[in-house]
């Protein structure tokens, strides 16, 4: 439905006449609502305002769009107010997950889409700043990510989850009796400093007080574990939530129990139409 949202934006910017005055009608950034006009231009390869001025005035393609999409969100609206009378939770949406979250985003939409049989959800991966320009942009409806230390858009919110305790994972061969000096003995598989998941490793390690032997640097908790598995170190990463690492003979999970950092994970999602949704996957989640 995406089209659909660039439309009710475009209806936004032809009524206020310029980027700034439509981004609060829709709840957007200044720069989303440029960048779904763009996408807009782009899906009808063609050109709907004149940005000659310093106000945003259709042209000629821009006129003719006009009522045929005042038309196609009128329609919509309709149906949709019709169909969520039976059942809130209809319509077609887009919901991003982080790779470590995607099973469990996964089994909630299986398990919704059961009780729900107009619902239609296309779900996507990527990492959680990707994700989260995507939910500002309002190209898709909601995440699943790791939380940020940042200060949410006033458009978006935060749904909590779960969290996930930061461990020490090694292979059974490490024979330290801690966590910390498993660290401090073997080559250490780092998550990428760049990611949400990798700023709260290293301030773990700061909190613990532990220089490690860098070894090597990846972006997957995944690929982490298995070289974990190929004996080449010992990684600091979140206890997944659906991970079986401890019933692993190749895997030695040990706690940090002095540490209180923990993996938040949430969904992002807009403040305005989610509302049904999000406090179903929600519910899904906790219930698992």
């Amino acid at each position: 439905m995406s089209s659909l949202r660039y439309l009710r934006t475009f209806l936004a910017v032809a009524q206020e006449g310029s980027l700034a005055a439509a981004a609060p009608r829709v709840a957007l950034t200044q720069a989303a609502v440029s960048l779904q006009m763009r996408a807009l231009e782009a899906e009808l390869r063609r050109e709907l305002f004149d940005r000659s001025g310093r106000v945003l005035t259709l042209n000629a393609a821009g006129r003719a769009l006009l009522p045929k999409a005042q038309q196609l969100v009128a329609l919509h609206d309709e149906l949709r107010g019709g169909a969520l009378l039976a059942d809130p939770l209809t319509g077609a949406y887009r919901i991003g997950a982080v790779v470590s979250a995607m099973s469990s985003l996964a089994h909630a939409v299986v398990a919704l889409k059961h009780r729900h049989g107009q619902l239609d959800v296309k779900v996507i991966s990527d990492r959680s700043g990707p994700l989260a320009a995507l939910v500002e942009a309002g190209q898709l409806d909601a995440a699943v990510l790791v939380k940020s230390a940042a200060r949410l858009p006033s458009s978006l919110a935060w749904t909590p989850l779960y969290q996930e305790p930061l461990i020490v994972l090694a292979h059974p061969e490490v024979r330290a009796r801690t966590a910390v000096k498993a660290l401090i003995g073997q080559p250490f598989l780092r998550f990428d400093r760049n990611e949400r998941t990798g700023a709260l490793v290293a301030k773990a390690l700061k909190q613990l007080d532990v220089v490690v032997s860098e070894f090597l640097e990846l972006n997957s908790i995944e690929a982490l574990a298995e070289l974990v598995r190929q004996r080449v170190g010992v990684s600091l990463l979140p206890r997944l939530r659906r991970a079986t690492w401890e019933q692993d003979p190749a895997l030695r999970v040990l706690p940090l129990p002095g540490l209180s950092l923990q993996r938040e994970l949430g969904l992002l999602h807009r403040r305005e139409a989610t509302g049904p949704l999000i406090d179903a996957i929600a519910q899904e989640f906790v219930s698992r």
